[in-house]
């Protein structure tokens, strides 16, 4: 015969019910031993040591070097922060920083939505969508130096040029791309754009693998184009991938040194000089050995601009990119 427990009245004592959850017990360095952890630190080891050496070790430099007067020959000498109020007072810091933000606004608005659209269009080609990536990817391979000889020649303002020459069959031009102050920076930015546009074309040709087919499918169904299939589909699905190619645009575009430096040295008249531009003058362009000082404080003030700007841009989009 079976029994069952008769339930607790309401005057008996109910048992204390056992712990759910222990706590973990301290672990002690013994312990950590045992459990293999000197052998991890010693594969370990050789790792932080390079990248102690690499990278951290230039920051803490740059920071020690910000706040003092050295050109890397003489003795340097702690100024405080008189290479902070030395910057900020130079009068060319604020045309640099107008050019970097014109040259960032240029590539945002010509630069950033080319390899969508080129994504997107080689996503519909049928045939040969190999041949076509290759092509989108050919100019990040072309060396830098040899796409700026190039891009130069084409640039001749010249009628004789390449692109005045094609732009003269329709009775255009001829323009001088990078002889005038108002043509440089756009020049500038096309020319950055044809050379970095490839890489991003790749990413969004894969992201664009894991868009789920039914989604156009039922898109087509419903009658969409393919602007409605792009604008209801496409973007939503490459929120994410969106936003940091966004934010790794403005941080590249901010650092921008590259183009100015080989197409036209920061001129006609300043027009086309960046801050990063400016650190390479301060460092390398100025006094015997140049004032090290005055470009680490540029280089610190730079990266904590950019800083902020990538804490405030993932807070204000956490929302939008995950949901």
């Amino acid at each position: 015969m079976s029994t069952t427990a008769a339930p607790p009245r309401s005057g008996d004592a109910v048992p204390a019910r056992p712990a759910v959850g222990r706590r973990r017990p301290r672990r002690s360095p013994a312990t950590w031993l045992r459990g293999g952890g000197l052998s991890n630190l010693i594969f370990l080891l050789p790792l932080l040591v390079v990248f102690g050496v690499f990278s951290w070790f230039p920051i803490v430099r740059a920071v020690i070097m910000s706040v003092q007067e050295t050109n890397l020959v003489t003795e340097p000498v702690f100024v405080g922060l008189d290479n902070f109020r030395q910057v900020l007072a130079d009068p060319l810091l604020w045309k640099a920083v107008r050019n970097t933000l014109y040259f960032a606004f240029l590539a945002l608005v010509i630069g950033y939505p080319v390899p969508l659209v080129a994504a997107v269009l080689m996503r519909e080609v049928r045939r040969a969508r190999g041949v076509y990536s290759a092509l989108a990817y050919l100019p990040v391979v072309v060396p830098p130096v040899v796409a700026v000889l190039l891009w130069k020649f084409f640039y001749k303002g010249s009628p004789t040029g390449v692109f005045n020459t094609i732009l003269g069959w329709p009775g255009l031009g001829p323009y001088p791309w990078l002889q005038d102050a108002s043509w440089a920076m756009p020049s500038l930015v096309l020319a950055a754009t044809w050379a970095g546009a490839g890489g991003t074309v790749i990413i969004y040709l894969a992201a664009l693998t894991s868009v789920p087919a039914e989604l156009y499918d039922a898109a087509e169904v419903d009658g969409a184009g393919l602007w409605r299939k792009v604008w209801h589909v496409t973007l939503p699905q490459l929120r994410g991938i969106l936003f940091i190619t966004l934010i790794l645009q403005i941080i590249g575009t901010a650092q921008v040194f590259l183009e100015p430096y080989l197409f036209t040295g920061g001129g006609p008249n300043n027009a086309t000089v960046t801050v990063l531009l400016l650190i390479y003058r301060y460092a390398f362009q100025n006094s015997l050995g140049g004032d090290y000082g005055a470009a680490t404080a540029l280089s610190l003030m730079l990266a904590l601009v950019l800083a902020i700007f990538s804490v405030l841009y993932f807070r204000l989009t956490r929302s939008w990119s995950t949901s």
